[in-house]
């Protein structure tokens, strides 16, 4: 907990997420890199699992990269949330669940584009994903869905500091 502190204090960010304007700034941002990516990577997977078929999902995964944008914005201004108080977040069982379910969901996305995409792009504009596509879809969904709870969470369990999920 001291690194990140020390990173947090010696970076700058530390300063900055304590000024008026910095917490607000960086949670409107990190609000839009959810929006981006449960808006892209939500939709492919509700497309995979059979609705709005008719939306190509080739036009879908073109979106893709945008929720990886949106990823990306969401581990960086999480990770100042995170050197800015990280008694917060390290002993909060919510935060530590959230870390789980973005675990899952990256060993998913792994998954996903070693094993189905390629049956999943040979499909087309076919209106039925494989059965193992719908439930990458699923998995995918429901970590995400997951997440967005559990990062929620956070700011209603300030847990004492002695407490460790792991021990």
């Amino acid at each position: 907990m001291e690194v990140l502190l020390y990173i947090g204090r010696e970076s700058g960010i530390y300063d900055f997420m304590h000024s008026a304007w910095g917490w607000p700034t960086v949670e409107s941002l990190h609000f839009i890199g959810l929006s981006l990516l449960i808006g892209t990577v939500g939709l492919f997977d509700l497309r995979m699992m059979g609705l709005a078929k008719g939306i190509p999902m080739s036009a879908l995964h073109k979106l893709v990269p945008w929720g990886i944008g949106g990823y990306g914005l969401n581990v960086m201004t999480g990770f100042m949330f995170v050197t800015s108080a990280p008694d917060q977040y390290l002993y909060n069982p919510a935060f530590q669940t959230k870390l789980g379910l973005m675990a899952i969901a990256g060993i998913n996305v792994l998954f996903f584009y070693r094993f189905v995409f390629a049956p999943v792009k040979a499909a087309g504009a076919d209106d039925t994903a494989p059965r193992f596509a719908r439930v990458a879809a699923a998995v995918s969904l429901t970590c995400w869905i997951g997440v967005i709870v559990c990062g929620r969470l956070i700011t209603y369990y300030r847990p004492p500091y002695h407490w460790c999920f792991w021990c």
